[in-house]
């Protein structure tokens, strides 16, 4: 599925590839995994992020490791996920809702990876950048396969 976009300039069209990064309350991992993607991905394709019970606004934590490494995350609104996201998206991967099942239904979506990330929510900072590295290190492998 995707997008099509024009490149400026260019007469060829390009197929735009969509993540969408799924999380209870997009406010940790799948907010961290939306931005990091798309700045990995500089265009060539695109990140989406959404929960089930999404949150108002980022974990406080999650917004300084951001921060940390050059990305704005405070302005984020978490987004609740829908059936059009889900079929809107080549990939569907969920940040750790194999460990809470009832609260991220979206696990049960065909097709869907789940990353098995612990939530950053209450945790130290130290912990948040650990988790915020690691999300990093697998959008790059992801980045890689598509």
């Amino acid at each position: 599925m995707g997008g099509w976009q024009e490149r400026p300039g260019a007469r060829s069209i390009v197929t735009v590839k969509r993540v969408l990064f799924v999380c209870v309350h997009n406010a940790g991992r799948s907010v961290m995994a939306e931005a990091l993607f798309n700045r990995v991905a500089a265009g060539q394709a695109h990140a989406e992020s959404a929960g089930t019970e999404p949150g108002l606004q980022p974990h406080p934590a999650v917004v300084q490791a951001m921060r940390e490494v050059g990305l704005d995350g405070s302005p984020h609104t978490g987004r609740l996920l829908t059936d059009d996201m889900v079929r809107a998206a080549d990939r569907v991967i969920t940040m750790g809702c194999a460990v809470d099942e009832a609260a991220c239904p979206a696990i049960r979506y065909t097709g869907v990876e789940d990353w098995g990330l612990p939530d950053p929510k209450g945790r130290p900072i130290e912990e948040v950048r650990q988790i915020r590295d690691e999300i990093e290190r697998r959008v790059r492998v992801l980045m890689e396969s598509t």
